[in-house]
């Protein structure tokens, strides 16, 4: 099912931004999330559900999101994000990026 691609707030869409210039290493990572908001674009529902019990509260109260959907990345990042409807538009929103390791600790594993 397509959808729009959002941000969830407007820091995160500058930390997406920061990512552009080509003079960071950070340019690969802004090639892999490319990639993955043109996946999500065609399909929101193409990565993986977060069970509800295990949604960060910080989420729920930052954002009000009632689901949570995980994007693997490569070299271990993953991209969190929200799926929502608008009428009859389905919209896919990028809460963050994280490293494995974050990961991790963001879920208590």
């Amino acid at each position: 099912m397509k959808s729009r691609v959002v941000f969830a707030d407007e820091k995160t869409k500058e930390a997406y931004d920061k990512l552009k210039d080509p003079r960071t290493e950070d340019k690969r990572l802004y090639e892999w999330l490319n990639r993955a908001f043109d996946d999500l674009a065609e399909n929101a529902f193409c990565g993986i559900q977060i069970p509800k019990k295990l949604i960060p509260k910080e989420y729920v109260t930052k954002y009000g999101i009632t689901n949570l959907w995980k994007y693997n990345l490569p070299n271990a990042w993953r991209l969190l994000y929200s799926v929502a409807k608008d009428e009859i538009i389905i919209i896919s929103i990028i809460i963050e990026w994280m490293d494995h390791k974050d990961y991790e600790k963001r879920f208590g594993y």
